[in-house]
């Protein structure tokens, strides 16, 4: 199968056909556990699948498939060797959800292009009811930041959005040799599971607000990066919590610091 480069979209062209084969697996309702049948069925997107080497085993799982892929070229290639799978030529990160997969909710997939996947990870928190399973390949040291947890030095923003309402799971690493072009970084593969909370019981703008700031400022502490939003003289701050770092904090502890917000602006 022919794998080209196209260095201007951030991408590096997946060869390995059996490493294609586990990453289309990680989907599948054999791996998937409990939710093997409520989501091991439902509809797959793909996202830049390029010449496909990942796509063709989504396609024969039987499964109903999206590709949807910016380059003119590849969506003409897919197109032609793959004429069950549905194509979309888009732009991912401006695509509305809502006209993929009839509007189903959709397991999301994809060997990811590095300089978007954090955009494309908080595109999927907007759409979070719409995908219920994330997964697929990028920058190793984003898949681990994404998966770490409370204590980890790369715990960050990203990773307590997304532990809101994902289950993460970090499954392999992939070394540069099996792409084209290679890249200078190893990769790593991870898998999101939609968990089972439905409200924050705060305002989420609140909530990614606290978040964003504890993180904007990290080496302090909450007390001093949160004092513009709670207020100097807050009861809230001489709370405990507000000694740590941001980094120390799980999900139900920005939670209620933003309830704290929100009271504060009552």
């Amino acid at each position: 199968m022919q794998v080209r480069a196209k260095k201007n979209l951030g991408q590096h062209f997946l060869t390995d056909l059996n490493i294609a084969a586990r990453i289309a697996a990680t989907i599948s309702p054999s791996q998937l556990g409990a939710h093997a049948g409520e989501w091991g069925g439902i509809p797959v997107v793909e996202i830049g699948p390029g010449m496909g080497v990942l796509t063709r085993f989504l396609v024969d799982s039987g499964r109903e498939v999206t590709a949807v892929e910016l380059d003119s070229e590849s969506v003409e290639y897919l197109s032609r060797e793959m004429p069950t799978l549905n194509v979309v030529e888009a732009d991912f990160l401006k695509l509305d959800l809502d006209s993929l997969a009839d509007g189903k909710e959709f397991a999301l997939i994809g060997n990811y292009p590095y300089n978007i996947s954090s955009q494309i990870f908080f595109k999927v928190l907007d759409n979070r009811d719409r995908i219920p399973v994330v997964a697929g390949m990028l920058q190793k040291e984003v898949a681990e930041r994404i998966c770490s947890g409370p204590g980890s030095k790369v715990y960050g923003i990203l990773s307590v959005l997304l532990r809101a309402w994902y289950e993460c799971e970090y499954l392999f690493s992939v070394p540069p040799g099996v792409f084209a072009p290679p890249p200078k970084v190893m990769s790593g593969v991870l898998r999101l599971t939609r968990n089972s909370r439905t409200t924050l019981g705060v305002d989420e703008k609140v909530f990614k607000n606290v978040v964003k700031t504890s993180f904007g400022q990290r080496r302090k502490t909450l007390r001093n990066s949160l004092r513009g939003l709670l207020g100097a003289d807050n009861p809230f701050m001489s709370d405990p919590i507000m000694e740590l770092r941001p980094e120390r904090l799980d999900v139900e502890d920005f939670i209620r610091i933003a309830a704290a917000v929100e009271s504060s602006r009552q």
